[in-house]
């Protein structure tokens, strides 16, 4: 399965030229609906057009070396055993969730290459996942199996435990618009983003690290606050009941964001659907308040990003996006100014924090499994 036709200037010359297999995976960029995936509620991502590639030829083993990551690693498809440090121990885990769910595993030799960074919070880790698993399965599986696969590797083997938005995004997203999913049912549908609008997501410079666990941290005291609501998942809270319950203070305000972003993730769809720009914008901020406030997972970096571009020509949206404690900003912007404000962003950061600010643009991309017939990219 060859799928390279559609690969960037970059990423193509990277990879092997006798490949038979080339899978490629986009990262994503939440555009509203934070910690809100593991509480069961709900989340609208769009996938971007920085994507992860596997490319290599089919072997009795599992042996992929990532462009600019030193040695390759090996993995066994038949036990399971690989490294457990490292960026292959996602390769490991991903072969492991695979083989616990039932699944055939075949092996590669190969390269892996990207173009989206590491660390952002625009989900390499899910789409390195996404891109193993599709190189490696060897049965036709679905997007929601797939995702549910590479959660548990995420949740199981690399001990992050994460919702399962990111995969499904990764996965299912199509071309111009963001996926809304209900993280209970995992049903999903496409809202249309216009045309005349991208993704430009903004750096902090401010590498996250999930691994610390005050992202499981978070996930704890949102299934205590469920516990002592007396629901299943914080979906089923609302602002009454949490107002009312005389929670412990910091559990309430976890809770209290739970619920709120739940409702502004319904408002943002309704928003896009009738083009109702300044209503996406206060949308983002409150948002983006919530998450510095209730759910303290913003930085200095972060808030500083998110005034500056509220306050740039071109922007009609800006909040931070993914865990938080570092990573980046998405913003909606007017492609006609997107480069002007891309530029005046990273300028006024630069003199208020001395930090560099990369940036990159991304109309709305296709899924894994969402690109036109045969391919399956990002």
């Amino acid at each position: 399965m060859r799928t390279d036709s559609d690969l960037p200037p970059g990423l193509r010359e990277l990879l092997p030229v006798n490949a038979e297999i080339v899978v490629q995976a986009p990262g994503r960029a939440n555009l509203i609906g934070e910690h809100t995936d593991y509480n069961e509620g709900f989340v609208l991502p769009a996938a971007l057009e920085l994507r992860t590639v596997v490319a290599g030829r089919r072997s009795d083993r599992i042996r992929l070396r990532s462009i600019g990551r030193g040695r390759p690693i090996t993995v066994d498809p038949a036990t399971g055993r690989g490294p457990i440090k490292g960026w292959g121990r996602y390769v490991t885990a991903v072969v492991r969730a695979l083989r616990e769910d039932g699944r055939a595993v075949r092996g590669i030799d190969g390269v892996i290459a990207s173009n989206l960074p590491s660390g952002t919070g625009l989900s390499s880790s899910a789409a390195l996942e996404v891109a193993v698993a599709l190189a490696v399965v060897d049965e036709p599986m679905s997007s929601v199996e797939l995702a549910r696969v590479c959660q548990r590797a995420e949740n199981v083997h690399v001990g992050v435990r994460s919702g399962i938005m990111d995969q499904l995004a990764s996965l299912s997203a199509r071309g111009g618009a963001a996926l809304f999913i209900d993280c209970r049912s995992l049903e999903t549908s496409d809202v249309a983003i216009p045309d005349d609008l991208r993704l430009l997501v903004v750096d902090s410079g401010h590498r996250r690290q999930l691994g610390r666990g005050d992202y499981n941290r978070r996930r704890e005291e949102c299934d205590e606050a469920a516990r002592l609501l007396g629901v299943a998942a914080l979906r089923d809270a609302s602002a009454e009941l949490v107002a009312t319950a005389n929670l412990p203070p910091l559990l309430a305000a976890r809770a209290r964001h739970v619920v709120t972003e739940n409702a502004r993730v319904l408002g943002a769809v309704e928003a896009l659907g009738s083009d109702d720009r300044a209503r996406i914008g206060e949308l983002f901020a409150a948002s983006h308040a919530s998450l510095a406030t209730d759910f303290e997972v913003s930085t200095p970096a972060l808030d500083a990003l998110v005034e500056i571009a509220s306050h740039t020509d071109g922007v009609i949206a800006a909040r931070m996006t993914g865990a938080g404690f570092g990573g980046c900003t998405v913003n909606l912007v007017e492609v006609g100014r997107a480069e002007a404000a891309m530029a005046a962003i990273a300028s006024a950061y630069l003199e208020r924090t001395g930090r560099e600010a990369r940036a990159w643009l991304s109309a709305p991309a296709a899924g894994a499994l969402q690109a036109a017939e045969p391919t399956m990219r990002a």
